[in-house]
């Protein structure tokens, strides 16, 4: 069934009031802990970010490792590799839906750090905290310590008694974006990353060096690294759509290899090779078959795959999260922008964003916020573009104005004058060399000003 933009809106603004209930069931548990007993706080704890399991243990279990994992050989290896010094800090980014859980998920059952940190591996969710409070409690429970209303101290002292450690903070940018409490999570970091040298000055000796050995991995939706942590070099970049063949392969296992390549290839254009959208489009095509996923996308787009309720079942929640976090918000037109951007395939170098006169206020600063939060990126001509998917979320559900599009319209007009203008001198090699970096743009803006003015069919 598909799922109307209106149900989306219900169902996000559910999971964020089941959130903000949690969080205020944690902070009143935190305030009572110095009353309770420990066996009772921490099967509340337990209960409370485990579901149905109620241990302490439980909490500490590994999510399962990928089954499905193709295209991510490079990135792995450079990870393993950081792996081979002592306190690895190492940061996953990228734009929601394009792997990295899964890349964590790869990481801590790869043989070789399963071999060296054994049962010292924990996996952190951290979707629903959005304070230093509560993500301190969370990494308690998971290490099975005692509740106390704050255990950064103890945290540390864990880890400094411990075998060499493996702790992966999932999902981070939940808690971290928001401004109110960034300052303290990179605190919190910047302490208990830096725990190495703090061993070593209070623990007299008495520890080996080989008890140090802890490593931090975190994936965050973005494509900016907390601040105050000292991110082990060289950094990792964002992570990227999926290059064809994985995208083929990936797909074949999900939804078979009997399917007619050159409609598969269709499905997989208007995925932009992107894991998520990959995966839940391959599930419909293996019940439905491609012709009929291809009829229905032209009336649905991303709604199509968008039928669960979260972040890894649904394209249009991602999207949505990600348009909600706080740098976006900061600043409000960078949706508008985002927005533009939708409609122009080739996307915009900065000459074209500030020469066509959009009625954005601090159009860079708004381009800045897009690519930190990795809903659009830079390519490899220097054009600020959208992923497909976001592409396709924006353009059903915020498409972008006139106020906005008549501007870029009046100044390809004016480009293309400037072609016939000047053709044969040395600058029409320039122009043409624009327009050519604009031809899908060109073509989209002036078929939807022939539309408005009904002299296009579909008008």
């Amino acid at each position: 069934m598909q799922m109307s933009t209106g149900n989306m809106m219900l169902d996000i603004t559910q999971m964020q009031e089941d959130a903000d209930k949690r969080r205020q069931e944690v902070l009143d548990m935190i305030d009572r802990l110095s009353d309770a007993s420990s066996s009772d706080t921490a099967s509340t704890i337990s209960r409370m970010y485990s579901g149905s399991h109620n241990s302490s243990i439980s909490i500490s279990m590994l999510p399962s490792e990928p089954k499905i994992f193709h295209g991510r050989e490079s990135e792995l290896s450079d990870i393993l590799e950081l792996f081979s010094k002592e306190t690895p800090r190492i940061a996953i980014l990228g734009p929601g839906g394009i792997g990295k859980t899964s890349m964590a998920r790869a990481i801590v059952h790869h043989q070789e750090i399963s071999d060296r940190y054994r049962q010292h591996r924990f996996f952190v969710s951290c979707d629903s905290v959005v304070n230093k409070a509560e993500l301190v409690a969370l990494i308690g429970a998971h290490l099975g310590l005692k509740p106390d209303k704050d255990l950064t101290r103890p945290i540390v002292q864990h880890f400094t008694k411990s075998p060499p450690s493996l702790i992966v903070l999932d999902n981070l940018e939940t808690l971290w974006e928001s401004p109110g409490s960034r300052s303290d999570v990179e605190e919190f970091l910047s302490l208990v990353t830096d725990v190495e040298q703090l061993s070593l000055l209070v623990g007299v000796g008495l520890i080996s060096h080989e008890a140090l050995l802890i490593a931090y991995q975190i994936t965050m939706r973005g494509a900016e690294r907390p601040g105050k942590v000292s991110w082990t070099r060289p950094f990792i970049p964002p992570l990227q759509p999926l290059e064809r063949d994985a995208a083929q392969q990936t797909f074949a296992d999900i939804a078979d290899d009997t399917h007619n390549p050159e409609e598969v290839n269709k499905i997989l254009s208007l995925t932009g090779n992107m894991p998520l959208a990959i995966t839940l489009i391959a599930h419909l095509v293996g019940v439905e078959g491609c012709s009929n996923v291809l009829d229905r996308w032209e009336a649905n787009k991303t709604s199509l795959i968008s039928e669960g309720n979260d972040r890894r079942s649904s394209v249009d929640v991602s999207v949505s999260l990600s348009l909600s976090s706080p740098r976006i918000k900061s600043i409000p037109q960078a949706k508008d922008l985002l927005s533009l951007l939708s409609m122009l395939p080739d996307g915009l170098s900065d000459g074209e964003l500030m020469q066509s006169k959009l009625p954005i206020v601090d159009i860079l600063g708004c381009k800045t916020a897009l690519i930190r939060t990795a809903l659009a990126y830079i390519d490899e001509r220097k054009q600020l573009r959208v992923l497909v998917p976001v592409r396709e979320h924006m353009l059903h559900h915020h498409l972008p104005g006139d106020h906005l599009v008549q501007p870029l319209l009046w100044h390809f007009q004016g480009l293309l004058k400037l072609h016939t203008e000047y053709s044969g001198s040395q600058s029409h090699y320039s122009t043409v060399n624009r327009i050519l970096l604009n031809f899908s743009n060109i073509e989209n803006i002036l078929r939807r000003g022939l539309k408005a003015a009904g002299l296009l069919a579909g008008g």
